[in-house]
């Protein structure tokens, strides 16, 4: 299960922001984001941005 920041995070992959643009939005290091992503990557089977996106949708991760 993902954690509401981890959900937070994924949402903002799904809208194509970058790890810049995302630690921007939240307030937090860059460093963070990445670990953020890593941690989603490994609970949800994906291996990119996109395919933890696709996952995301498919799955209904998140309310859109």
């Amino acid at each position: 299960k993902l954690t509401p920041r981890q959900l937070e995070i994924l949402g903002s992959i799904t809208r194509g922001l970058t790890n810049s643009d995302i630690a921007r939005e939240l307030g937090i290091a860059p460093d963070s984001v990445k670990e953020h992503i890593n941690a989603i990557f490994l609970k949800i089977g994906a291996a990119n941005r996109t395919e933890a996106a696709t996952i995301a949708l498919r799955k209904h991760l998140l309310k859109i």
